[in-house]
C-alpha cells in the first residue's frame, strides 16, 4: 500500500492480522513521532491570530500536507493545540536525517 512522498505514513510498514476464519486484515503499523535529536531546525515561526498548521506548512515548507512535520518538530500529538496560543514559537524542521542545527 504505497503512500505519496509527502505522507507521514510513507515509510510506515504494514502488517496483517489473521482472523480465526482465516481471513486477513492488512493495517499500518504504529507511527511514532520523529525523535527531536534526529531533526534539524529550518527556522522558527511565531504563531499569529488565525494560524492553521496547513497554512503555515504551505507558506514555509511549500506543501500544506506537510503539517505533520511541524507536529513532529514540536512533539505535537494534537495538531490544533500547536496554534492555540498566539505568540507561541514553533520549530519548523527539515525532514529527519537532513543535517543542520539540531532541535533539542
Amino acid at each position: 500500500m504505497p503512500f505519496p512522498a509527502n505522507s507521514r505514513y510513507q515509510n510506515v510498514d504494514t502488517t496483517k492480522l489473521v482472523l480465526p476464519d482465516g481471513s486477513e486484515i492488512v493495517y499500518l503499523k504504529r507511527r511514532f513521532l520523529s525523535a527531536l535529536d534526529s531533526l534539524s531546525v529550518m527556522q522558527r515561526y511565531t504563531v499569529t491570530e488565525g494560524d492553521r498548521l496547513g497554512n503555515i506548512a504551505a507558506k514555509l515548507v511549500g506543501d500544506p500536507e506537510q503539517f505533520w512535520r511541524i507536529c513532529d518538530a514540536n512533539n505535537g500529538m494534537r495538531p490544533d493545540e500547536l496554534t492555540e496560543v498566539v505568540g507561541r514559537m514553533l520549530n519548523i524542521a527539515y525532514p529527519a536525517g537532513i543535517p543542520g542545527a539540531r532541535l533539542v
